[in-house]
């Protein structure tokens, strides 16, 4: 998570909805291409060793604070949490794109709870339209 000092000096500041997509939704997918998918599953994984969260309080704090939406844990078992990511940004995905991808927030999430977990786990997307929410399920060994 970014430090107290981090904080202070970035509160108030805002990134354009607008801007955050042209970058996430339009710049990447055509130089990523066809594999970006892919890619962005392990690019979650990668800021989540960079950005570790301790605690499911932190995990829906960065959620948050990066712009992905809001993050709620629905169900928990013995090897199994099942996430819904849903908010305005995660409904204006849904309204701006046909087809939005959720891999980068999927990889964050499984490699939090690898981490949190000491082991492997991976991520399933069940992306609803109809009511603009995407379930995130983290299984692991």
């Amino acid at each position: 998570m970014t430090n107290q000092l981090d904080k202070q000096e970035t509160e108030g500041l805002a990134v354009p909805v607008f801007g955050y997509e042209l970058i996430r939704d339009a710049l990447l997918t055509d130089v990523l291409g066809k594999e970006g998918v892919s890619i962005l599953y392990w690019a979650g994984k990668s800021l989540a060793r960079k950005f570790p969260c301790g605690s499911a309080e932190d995990l829906f704090s960065f959620f948050h604070e990066a712009g992905w939406g809001t993050l709620a844990l629905l169900k928990e078992a013995k090897r199994e949490k099942i996430f819904e990511l849903s908010g305005p940004f995660i409904e204006r995905r849904f309204s701006v794109q046909s087809e939005p991808s959720f891999t980068l927030e999927s990889g964050f999430l499984a490699e939090q709870i690898a981490l949190q977990e000491q082991t492997g786990a991976e991520s399933v997307i069940d992306v609803q339209k109809r009511s603009k929410k995407v379930l995130l399920t983290v299984k692991w060994e």
